[in-house]
């Protein structure tokens, strides 16, 4: 076992945390040369799927993009650096949180561009759903952060529920109008 490993049953957040950093290509860009949302999207999967694997060791696949604000626009030529770490584990998903800050290279100035919250499934290779460690936070920051994921898993799982009568409403009423 590592120094920073609690047991088989537990990972602290420090074991999953990932980092990625990409320069922004003109083919990454829109005509106005910034980075396309949906490029800077799918870096932060790619960021946020790191930090799942590591703390559950086995595949992940994304089940939702949560939230995601985009603060600035990064623009080519600029270096972004992703981070990336759980916030917390359930039975078989993790919520997973990146920041994005973009480096100026001649300055060495670092500016927060971007936040989003993921949730990513444990899965074995047929594809069924595998438990996860649970996360043992240590600092006062990293138990802010699990605190606050179950209170998003319970906004999405509200959302999914008023989604589904929604459906069901609409259902009846195109059943009632076509009988």
């Amino acid at each position: 076992m590592s120094s920073g490993e609690i047991g088989p049953d537990f990972r602290t957040v420090a074991e999953s945390q990932s980092e990625m950093t990409e320069i922004v290509l003109p083919n990454d860009a829109n005509v106005l040369g910034n980075l396309l949302g949906g490029r800077l999207m799918h870096f932060i999967d790619l960021t946020g799927a790191l930090a799942a694997h590591r703390h559950s060791r086995t595949h992940v696949v994304t089940a939702a993009m949560d939230h995601i604000d985009f603060i600035q626009p990064v623009r080519v030529g600029d270096l972004l650096n992703l981070r990336s770490s759980v916030n917390r584990a359930f039975t078989t998903s993790m919520e997973v949180g990146v920041k994005v800050w973009v480096e100026n290279a001649k300055t060495s100035t670092m500016l927060h561009v971007a936040s989003a919250y993921l949730v990513f499934v444990a899965i074995d290779q047929s594809g069924r759903r595998v438990r996860v460690p649970e996360l043992k936070p240590l600092t006062a920051d990293e138990h802010r952060r699990y605190a606050d994921a179950l209170l998003r898993r319970e906004h999405r799982e509200a959302e999914a529920a008023r989604r589904k009568k929604g459906r069901m409403i609409a259902a009846a009423i195109d059943a009632a109008a076509n009988p």
